[in-house]
């Protein structure tokens, strides 16, 4: 099983890895194309105002651009351990066992604007760039990864959950993978969907199937599996689950 994440827009700083090294990530076919986007960003990183307009950064926010202009030079860290925020805050891998850890490692990917896709042990800097980002004198990056990344995912043998948010579940699909949707239930049964906890419940949900020690091979399983997890997931058929939670749930790690 492969649980595939979002990115975050903010990084945890710093790291104590040796810099980046793009033959070490997973995936080496995309090599070509992550170099040349990581030279891209570097180059930008020398026109200030361009990389704000490029990145929708502020000035207040001019230290982004200094990362990503060290993008080659500064340490790294595990990747799923660089992105931070509500879900990463959820899925809370530092607190993992030994055991829990190598599972996750195993199990949990993160796509990337920059990088593709990345493996949850491949080291990398932090940078700053997101699915909507676009450089000067390159076409989209959707355009840019949908031939070489769509290929990538498509060769995946396990059974993948796909939790990415829409811009970068867009930079390529991943044929058959399952999806899940968030809704809230109200006491009186009407539902809605999750948009505030979202992030949250999907990062406790990345958290439990990164550590169980179950195998699911579909879909039908994978929603076995959470059920005596005792979460609430219903499928109606397809390759979609719906989790549903209590109206204003806050999840809890």
């Amino acid at each position: 099983m492969l649980v595939l994440l979002p990115p975050s827009e903010t990084k945890h700083p710093g790291g104590d890895g040796a810099p980046l090294d793009l033959t070490t990530l997973a995936a080496p076919e995309l090599t070509p194309l992550r170099e040349q986007l990581v030279d891209a960003v570097v180059s930008l990183s020398a026109d200030v105002p361009a990389a704000r307009a490029a990145l929708d950064l502020s000035p207040k926010q001019d230290d982004e651009i200094a990362r990503n202009a060290a993008l080659r030079t500064s340490p790294t860290m595990p990747a799923i351990e660089r992105y931070t925020g509500v879900l990463y805050d959820a899925l809370d891998v530092r607190s993992l066992t030994r055991a829990q850890r190598r599972r996750a490692d195993q199990r949990l990917a993160v796509g990337s604007a920059l990088f593709g896709v990345l493996r949850a042990d491949d080291a990398v800097p932090g940078y700053r760039l997101s699915a909507g980002s676009t450089l000067p004198g390159l076409p989209t990056l959707r355009s840019l990864w949908k031939p070489v990344l769509t290929d990538v995912l498509a060769g995946i043998d396990d059974l993948v959950v796909d939790l990415r948010s829409g811009a970068y579940a867009e930079l390529a699909p991943v044929p058959g993978a399952v999806t899940v949707q968030v809704l809230s239930e109200r006491p009186d049964g009407t539902r809605a969907v999750v948009s505030h906890f979202n992030k949250a419940h999907k990062g406790r949900l990345a958290r439990l199937l990164a550590t169980t020690t179950g195998e699911p091979d579909s879909v039908v399983r994978l929603r076995a599996l959470l059920r005596r997890a005792g979460l609430h997931v219903e499928h109606a058929g397809g390759t979609e689950l719906t989790l549903v939670v209590p109206a204003a749930a806050i999840p809890q790690r």
